[in-house]
């Protein structure tokens, strides 16, 4: 799940080398944070959040035979 969002996002974004994901679990989910330079975050939200909102659907529906929820976060780098 960690590949399919940063093989996405770099493709969206000026600087893919500063692209990463980290994630964290608990008992019901699993959240992923996306870190993107501060140039590129507005990229990667998009107008009106429908960048995040696309993403988050593939994601959501890459992970849908998991038994944990799946979050996916932005934030800035630095």
């Amino acid at each position: 799940m960690k590949q399919l969002i940063e093989t996405i996002v770099q493709a969206l974004v000026d600087h893919p080398e500063e692209v990463s994901v980290t994630n964290s679990e608990d008992e019901q989910s699993i959240t992923y944070e996306l870190s993107v330079h501060k140039e590129d975050i507005g990229k990667v939200i998009g107008k009106q959040g429908r960048t995040i909102h696309a993403i988050r659907t593939v994601v959501y529906a890459a992970a849908a035979k998991q038994p944990k929820r799946v979050i996916v976060q932005v934030k800035e780098k630095g």
